[in-house]
């Protein structure tokens, strides 16, 4: 048994197909199959049943590839540990990150911290919060940065800041001269939602007590796959959304005339770092925790002073 066919075995898992795992790990087919043959023959039991399509693993194939897959995260370790005694901060750090945060929270810190840790390989994929937790799990990202808590008791939450809610509306459809609402002051047939998936979508619909399907129907109805799409058709149509604080800072001065700000207790979703409870790249994750906190708006820094509500 070596290394190599845990990872092939994890790669048909993944895949469900020997000619695609085998394109994945960068070799042919029949070298593939004939090492995941030998491990079979070693191990005397079947990890794949290979009369179905796709493939599928065994019941003791599972629990081998779930191993698999701890041995390959351990080893992997060893060298981390190396690089975390050093004093150098060096290696790969692969990070997910949900689309309601990159656009906004990316270009904060992203220069900084890559001259900053010249030696240190940023991957970074902009996926859902469930695709991030899988991928996690999966051992195919390090960590994620997005909306805590998550409930999930083998992952380790890192909080980093609150971010607060505002209110975006065309002028004719909010108070004009209200600066700071309720939740109940929003019409929910005015309100413009991001698509299922999203779980600032979920932070909105429990923000504002919203059950979409009462929602009237209307001549034009529309839920967003980004928070861009939300504020051009606000701007566009009469109508209103909520938007987290970091995407202000992309606003033009007529833009900002149309905010408006909740009363206290302010909303807020708290932005937090996810990865593995037993990870090892502590000192690169530290470097990026540190780098993400120099680089909030002030504003945003002030808000432990404020009276707020967690969604």
């Amino acid at each position: 048994m070596n290394l190599q066919q845990l990872e092939y075995i994890i790669a048909v898992d993944r895949f469900r197909h020997f000619v695609t795992a085998a394109q994945h790990c960068h070799i042919t087919q029949a070298t593939l199959s004939m090492m995941i043959k030998k491990l079979e023959d070693e191990l005397q039991v079947k990890v794949f049943d290979r009369s179905k399509q796709p493939v599928v693993p065994t019941e003791i194939g599972k629990k081998l590839i779930a191993q698999a897959k701890v041995v390959l995260r351990e080893v992997e370790g060893i060298h981390d540990i190396v690089e975390k005694e050093t004093l150098h901060v060096k290696g790969e750090l692969r990070i997910g990150i949900i689309p309601t945060l990159a656009p906004y929270l990316l270009p904060l810190f992203l220069d900084r911290f890559l001259k900053k840790y010249p030696d240190i390989r940023l991957q970074i994929s902009e996926l859902t919060t469930d695709v991030i937790i899988e991928r996690i799990k999966h051992n195919q990202l390090d960590a994620g940065l997005l909306a805590i808590p998550i409930g999930q008791t083998d992952l380790v939450e890192i909080p980093l800041f609150n971010e607060e809610f505002v209110i975006y509306s065309s002028h004719k459809t909010i108070h004009p001269r209200k600066k700071y609402l309720l939740p109940g002051d929003l019409d929910v047939n005015r309100l413009w939602l991001l698509e299922e998936g999203h779980c600032l979508r979920n932070q909105v619909v429990n923000l504002c007590e919203l059950k979409v399907h009462e929602r009237n129907i209307h001549q034009f109805d529309l839920t967003a796959s980004s928070i861009e799409t939300l504020k051009k058709i606000v701007d566009l149509n009469e109508g209103i959304t909520v938007l987290p604080q970091l995407c202000l800072r992309d606003l033009s001065k007529k833009q900002m005339n149309h905010v408006r700000y909740f009363k206290a207790p302010v909303p807020v979703r708290k932005i937090g770092m996810v990865s593995f409870r037993y990870f090892v790249k502590e000192k690169m994750l530290e470097a990026l925790k540190n780098e993400i906190l120099a680089c909030l708006p002030d504003e945003m820094k002030r808000m432990e002073n404020k009276v707020v509500i967690n969604m």
